[in-house]
């Protein structure tokens, strides 16, 4: 009997476990449904704003372009912070939205009404990073609002992939150079200038005068201004006034922010300086290499010009790299040549994370003591103000 009652107990138990096993698994298989539903949820929602955002980096403006702007930055906000991680199409990046760049509430769009009948139309290519773009862009058309105030100073931003991020991130509305150009009109002015903030005459330069020559029967005057650089020369060793200036005005601003009294005394301690470029392969590249040329004649042994795109290819990262080892320069300072502090500068030169990035090349060369960085625009910079005040002036003396 106490056999039959053992048996009949461990019959009952083994059951017992049988069940309590398949439960377990039936749990498991739940359990990894459940989690695969969800991760394919926050995939497809981090994959529909990748979408949204893939659909406003054009450089074409359109009727739906605002509504596109409006559904993104929505879409954004409605997912969860580990869905956002998620983000991730042919440009967009949970950085698109995500990114700190300053207090967007600081910048002016200058896109106002009411402008009378002159008009100084400041022309960028522009910025995504906020603080750059109040105190870069917003530096110059400040100076010279400053210096002309009977002249309504406007902006107008020809990249406008940058202006859509901006709307979308921020609420701020750019004028591109149609909208601007639109404005005028609209508004009556009778007389523009038009300043560009480029480095030079390259292919933003040649968009924004094609983009002025279709309108320029609208207005009594229209006129452009010089770029920064002024006019390219024929070659190499062909500089300007422009250029000298440009070439003090940021070595020495460069030399300020460092422990050093002077260029001199930083090349006496080993410490090179190098000014990054975009670069272009428009013929206007030469410009880059007529910098080398004035900071050599200015005397500045140790400062470099280099460019992003390594065109010209002197000014490629890996040519300025052995030309400093070359120098025997054993700590660097590494700075943009450009007007604003943006996406090059903080990625392209200063990028961490960025095994392409200057600072990591400079790094990787494995010549070098010490690598610095300094994240500032030329627009900060009064005497670069003071250039593009000089250069409206020209334009309105200019019969």
């Amino acid at each position: 009997m106490k056999k039959k009652l053992l048996t009949a107990f461990l019959v009952t138990a083994l059951g017992i476990s049988m069940l309590s096993g398949c439960g377990g698994k039936n749990s498991d298989d739940n359990s990894t449904k459940s989690e695969q539903s969800t991760k394919e949820k926050d995939q497809e929602a981090a994959d529909k704003v990748a979408k949204l955002i893939d659909d406003i980096y054009v450089q074409e403006r359109t009727d739906k372009t605002d509504e596109q702007c409006e559904a993104a930055k929505k879409a954004w906000d409605a997912l969860t912070d580990a869905q956002k991680e998620l983000v991730e199409g042919e440009n967009a990046d949970p950085d698109y939205f995500g990114r700190d760049t300053g207090d967007a509430s600081k910048d002016d769009p200058l896109n106002e009404d009411e402008i009378g009948e002159n008009e100084l139309l400041v022309v960028s290519f522009g910025t995504s990073f906020n603080n750059s773009r109040a105190e870069d862009i917003g530096g110059i058309e400040k100076a010279l609002q400053a210096a002309y105030p009977e002249w309504s100073v406007r902006r107008a931003f020809t990249a406008q992939i940058i202006i859509n991020h901006v709307q979308a991130r921020d609420g701020e509305k750019i004028d591109n150079m149609d909208q601007a150009l639109e404005r005028a009109v609209k508004n009556g002015v009778k007389n523009l200038i038009v300043q560009p903030t480029h480095l030079m005459h390259g292919a933003e330069y040649d968009e924004l005068t094609e983009a002025v020559e279709n309108y320029k029967d609208k207005f009594e005057s229209v006129k452009i201004a010089e770029p920064l650089l002024g006019e390219v020369g024929s070659d190499a060793t062909v500089i300007n006034a422009d250029k000298e200036a440009v070439a003090k005005a940021i070595t020495a601003e460069a030399v300020k922010i460092t422990e050093y009294e002077s260029l001199d005394a930083a090349k006496e301690a080993g410490t090179a300086f190098v000014f990054m470029g975009h670069g272009t392969s428009h013929t206007a590249k030469i410009s880059y290499s007529q910098m080398q040329t004035q900071m050599e004649q200015l005397g500045y042994e140790n400062v470099f010009i280099g460019t992003v795109e390594g065109e010209p290819e002197e000014t490629s990262c890996e040519s300025v790299i052995e030309k400093i080892k070359a120098a025997g320069y054993k700590n660097v300072v590494l700075r943009p040549l450009m007007v604003v502090a943006g996406d090059h500068a903080n990625n392209d030169m200063a990028g961490d994370d960025d095994d392409d990035s200057w600072k990591s090349q400079f790094e990787a060369a494995d010549a070098f003591d010490n690598i610095e960085t300094q994240i500032a625009g030329l627009g900060e910079i009064k005497e670069i103000q003071q250039l593009y005040v000089a250069h409206t002036k020209a334009a309105m003396d200019a019969e």
